[in-house]
């Protein structure tokens, strides 16, 4: 069976059916053709081919052109004579294509006719013109020039007697075979690609019929593509999934829609073709090429629950997490969603996995997703570093099959059942495999593999340079080092590395370095590298700000020139330039937005696509719209603050845009003496003095604390962080005698499970201090209770459960707390009752924070969005769109810098402007983060569910990561006297780690730990810093803060994802069993 004998069959039972839709998306209406309309081409071409070939057993045509209404005839045309054909991209390094084509010894190119002049020109040496148009098809025929016939390549005329290349560790025989695979064989290839030419030399490769129609007839009927169905071709032509694009559609009765490749630099615009005006059903794509359209709009368009699109396959890259999964899909959404895995080696794909429709209204943690089971005729296996097969633990990917087999280089014959090593690690649990990723000097950028070795080679052996380096930095921009032969012009330079190098290789940005930092063992120092780019980040930062509005025009045409090549005395640019017309392409384009938000400091919104369509002039608007809404664009922090605040484009806001100074809310009221005690050691006092490295006597049962007042603080604000834990020395965990133990002092009955974490709230403002825990629960109750005796204050029932741990306002009137039903509650502290409700668009299970400067409340939402409430004028202030998944986590706030720090399950961490709202930088950890960020003077700190903490300065850097063996869901704890994290992971362990990233201690519980531990100290408990910690099957942990010893343990009668919170001696936490316990800590 062929690919053009499968599309016959269904020419021949759909002849008046759609087969293929061209839109250009201008004001043309799109063009179709029907299955008849397609084979009559097709034949045309045929016929052509066959009169003005040398028609031989193993014919191979090139097709150079782009894609379009006629690339399915041309496609099938070329099949028909019989020969296979080989797309070679007319955007691609001319050098690349040239070698291709030399390296197969084509001897005929069909040129598309507009394509023609380009094709002269880079390949005149190599082609000639060989037939006049075929005007109904739109191809002119090149071919080879006999002069330049390298007799060394043709495949045609290897001796018989040539033996298969010997068996390296890309590939591998299973068992010695007498059958024999012959790429010889009479008609046998059906089309010849090559690889991105990144990972080494490029590498051709032929793929037979018989490898590729099981591959697309397999699909077919997982995916029951229908006469219906519309399958959208994503995939350029050079990239292998383009062929079972084309295929599944068209061996179906189906329809393919055809754009051009601008379109798809669009994503918006992309989104309204694919899913308004076509309603695709069918989409093959990367996960990169989804994730550019914004959580947005794929919650909205692509994933809504009235959407067209049925399937959904991600393949090319790393499969995204379940969480996130869940935060794309809309509710109601019913696309079914398939992991797809392959390499170009063993054309095409390999693996697929259904994601179970179960899972995304499941809880379920587990962020890998499985490869899944072979296609058919597919074999897969992992093998370890010894060539042994894995059947549990770490092993790299083979992939193969009898005749799922394809041709590299100048392969002649191939053993049946031979098998291609892919370069990709796996974990195999049971009968599952979880990617794990490359571990060699490959990585996969802009969905194709790139050697970073390559780089280097190129940058050195084509450029001015005395040597260079290349890293990936944060593992999100390429960055290049080099140590340059003389005077190097910047400009100049960059247009050589676009000369030499392809697009996807092309470095984000370079320095030049006097010469490269080395280690100890001669090895280029990566480490130093990273530090010199954050460095180099860093300076740059404060030198790119804009000062005043009519400098952003003068820095705008600056860039302008830079990216275009341009010389920089040329004249000012007029407004109606446009990018592409100018010299521009799409990887420009990218460079140029990502300078402009660098630029402006803050991300604009909509900013590629009036690049790539519109004029300067237009661009130039369209900053000053969304990245400056006010009329005056000063940049300093006062001017900033005074700006009317603006809202995201397109956004709906709660917010009123009233010019106003941030003072005004929280200077009218009067704040009262209070100590406020959160999860994870977040105490502050409120509106008395302090005094610096005191203590604060507690009245009643309270035990003394030792407080200080953080440095970071500036002291007319009366707050401080409340710490007293000493240096901890490097210590190895082990067992001690338990000197503590831990009495039940009360316990209060929520009706349901308890995973908020308690608040206290001690009033310091009276004789006789009063001190209340506020917790609520899965039964829509929250209770006041007092801290002393357990006594029940009030107790409120919101209109839905209660995940969210509360805050309390500057004054100490109100509590806040968010709810599942999208209302964020401001409740009386005096009796519960409801004084203002704010409502958001999903549910509210984000902790609310304080800020005790202005008395706003910052708070998340599932529906992406992170809040500034004054509940004093009960409006909200400013909401922020977070673009990258619901905010399950609670916002962190540092008072100097004034930042406000969220997380989001779409793996963002953001750094805001707590008075505007604006966006100060932002950090894609690529994971859900569950964890809420912390930190201190120096850095901020969050844990990720890839098992990683992160720790970054406040400018956005990140300065190290420290890395867990499980998932981790806890928030860190800083002790902010000795510069400590401790967190803990579902891996079991507790961690403490210094600030450098180096572990000091670990200790292992007996369950997952989902809470955040406590630190703590009391002289009633003999002085000692201490750290409460909590497992999830209920067990209670009092460590020793330096060393991780036992101290004293309990168990509580139920799972508890509640943190502990400790006041003075007693412990509090909430447990799944329905109640709210207080424990009392007690020397044996």
């Amino acid at each position: 069976m062929t690919l053009q004998g499968i599309f016959q069959v269904a020419a021949h039972l759909y002849p008046e059916r759609r087969a293929v839709c061209f839109d250009e998306c201008n004001r043309e209406a799109p063009v179709t053709y029907t299955y008849k309309a397609v084979i009559t081409l097709a034949g045309e071409l045929t016929t052509f081919l066959r009169k003005h070939c040398e028609l031989g057993e193993c014919l191979e045509i090139g097709l150079y052109c782009y894609p379009g209404i006629n690339l399915p005839s041309w496609i099938i045309g070329i099949l028909q004579v019989p020969a296979a054909y080989s797309p070679v991209d007319p955007d691609a390094m001319p050098s690349l294509s040239a070698c291709f084509m030399k390296k197969c010894n084509f001897q005929y190119v069909l040129v598309e006719k507009d394509k023609m002049d380009k094709f002269t020109v880079t390949h005149g040496h190599l082609f000639t013109l060989y037939s006049l148009e075929m005007r109904s098809v739109g191809l002119i025929l090149f071919q080879r020039k006999n002069s330049d016939v390298d007799v060394n390549l043709p495949i045609e005329n290897a001796e018989d007697e040539l033996e298969s290349p010997a068996v390296t560790n890309q590939q591998y025989v299973p068992k010695p075979s007498q059958e024999l695979l012959d790429v010889r064989e009479k008609h046998s290839i059906a089309y010849i690609l090559h690889t991105s030419g990144t990972t080494g030399l490029p590498k051709i490769v032929r793929v037979p019929h018989k490898c590729i129609v099981p591959n697309i007839l397999h699909l077919r009927d997982i995916f029951q593509i229908t006469l219906d169905d519309i399958v959208f071709m994503a995939s350029p032509l050079t990239f292998d999934p383009s062929v079972v694009e084309l295929f599944i559609a068209l061996s179906s009765g189906a329809s393919l829609l055809i754009v051009p490749h601008l379109i798809k630099m669009m994503p918006q615009k992309l989104s309204r073709v694919l899913f308004q005006q076509h309603r695709v059903s069918v989409l093959q794509a990367t996960p990169t090429l989804l994730r550019r359209f914004g959580i947005q709009c794929i919650q909205s368009k692509v994933l809504s629950a009235d959407t067209s699109l049925r399937i959904l396959a991600l393949g090319g890259e790393a499969f995204p997490g379940l969480n996130v999964l869940r935060s794309w899909k809309d509710k109601g959404n019913k696309t079914h969603i398939f992991n797809i895995y392959g390499i170009t080696e063993v054309s095409c794909w390999a693996t697929y996995y259904k994601i179970p429709e179960e899972v995304f209204s499941s809880h379920q943690c587990d962020s890998l997703v499985p490869l899944g089971a072979p296609l058919s005729g597919t074999i897969v296996e992992v093998k370890d570093t010894n060539g042994s097969t894995v059947l549990e633990g770490d092993g790299q990917v083979f992939l193969g099959g009898k005749e799922r087999v394809c041709f590299l280089d100048e392969e002649i014959t191939l053993p049946m059942g031979t098998m291609r090593a892919t370069g990709d690690f796996v974990r195999v649990q049971g009968s599952e495999m979880l990617f794990l990723g490359r571990k060699d000097n490959q990585i996969k950028r802009h969905g194709k593999r790139l050697n970073i070795e390559y780089v280097e080679q190129i940058v050195e052996a084509c450029c001015h340079v005395e040597t260079c380096a290349v890293i990936s930095y944060q593992q999100e921009k390429l960055i290049l080092f080099v140590v340059p032969k003389g005077h190097l012009k910047r400009r100049h330079f960059l247009k050589k590395l676009q000369q030499f190098l392809p697009s996807h290789a092309v470095p984000d940005d370079f320095l030049m370095i006097d010469s490269l930092p080395f280690t100890t063992h001669g090895k280029i120092d990566v480490s130093e590298l990273n530090t010199i780019y954050s460095n180099y980040l860093h300076s740059r930062r404060n030198d790119v700000k804009l000062s005043e509005k009519e400098e952003l025009w003068e820095r705008l045409q600056c860039l302008w020139k830079s990216h275009l090549n341009l010389p920089d005395d040329s004249s000012s640019i007029v407004k109606e330039a446009l990018f592409l017309q100018s010299g521009g392409d799409s990887l420009k384009a990218l460079q140029f937005h990502e300078e402009i938000e660098f630029m402006v400091g803050k991300t604009v919104p909509g900013l590629l696509e009036i690049i790539l369509s519109h004029s300067v002039g237009d661009v130039y608007e369209h900053i000053l719209r969304t990245a400056f809404p006010g009329d005056n664009v000063k940049g300093s922090c006062t001017n900033a603050l005074k700006r009317k605040m603006g809202e995201s484009e397109g956004e709906d806001t709660n917010a009123k845009q009233a010019d106003r100074k941030w003072e005004r809310s929280s200077t009218d009221v009067d704040p009262v003496g209070l100590i406020v005690v959160r999860r994870g050691n977040r105490s502050l006092s409120i509106g008395k003095p302090l005094k610096n490295q005191s203590e604060t006597e507690q009245a009643g049962d309270y035990a003394t604390w030792k407080t200080q007042h953080d440095k970071t603080i500036a002291s007319n604000e009366n707050i401080a962080e409340m710490d007293s834990v000493g240096k901890t020395p490097l210590h190895e965990n082990q067992r001690t005698f338990e000197n503590l133990t831990l009495n039940i002092k009360w316990k209060s009955d929520l009706q349901k499970c308890v995973d908020a974490s308690p608040l206290v709230v001690v009033s310091t403002t009276d004789n006789y201090p009063s001190a209340f825990v506020y917790i609520g629960s899965h039964s829509h109750i929250i209770q006041a209770i007092n801290l002393h005796s357990g006594e029940v204050k009030w107790e409120s029932s919101l209109a839905d459960r209660i995940e969210s741990s509360a805050c309390v306002s500057k004054c100490g009137n109100f509590i806040i707390v968010g709810c599942y039903n999208g209302l964020v509650y401001v409740l009386r502290s005096s009796n519960g009752q409801v004084h203002w409700t704010f409502s958001t668009e999903d549910a509210v299970k984000s902790s609310p924070t304080v800020d005790p400067s202005t008395g706003f409340i910052f708070i998340g939402s599932h529906d992406h969005h992170v809040y500034a409430l004054d509940i004093y004028r009960e409006e909200c202030v400013w909401k922020l769109n977070t673009e990258a998944g619901a905010v399950f986590s609670s916002p962190h706030l540092s008072v100097l810098p004034h930042h406000l720090y969220v997380a989001t399950l779409g793996g963002l961490l953001l750094a805001v402007n707590p008075i505007v709202g604006n966006i100060i930088w932002k950090h894609v950890c690529g994971k859900p983060i569950f964890s809420s960020p912390h930190c201190n003077k120096d850095s901020v700190c969050v844990g990720c569910v890839d098992g990683n903490l992160y720790c970054f300065s406040h400018f956005g850097e990140k300065v190290w990561v420290f890395s867990s063996n499980g998932p981790i869901f806890s928030s860190p704890c800083i002790s902010h006297c000795t510069n400590e994290i401790f967190f803990g992971s579902h891996d079991y362990y507790i961690y403490c780690c210094n600030m450098e990233g180096n572990l000091m201690w670990k200790f292992k519980t007996t369950s997952t730990v989902y809470a955040t531990p406590f630190v703590f100290q009391s002289q009633d408990l003999g002085g000692k810093p201490l750290l409460a910690v909590v497992s999830t099957d209920g067990r209670i942990w009092i460590l020793n803060a330096k060393t991780g010893l036992i101290e004293g343990s309990g168990k509580l009668p139920g799972e508890v994802f509640s943190s502990p919170v400790v006041c003075g001696t007693r412990i509090i936490v909430g447990c799944r069993n329905n109640y709210v316990y207080c424990m009392d800590l007690c020397i044996s």
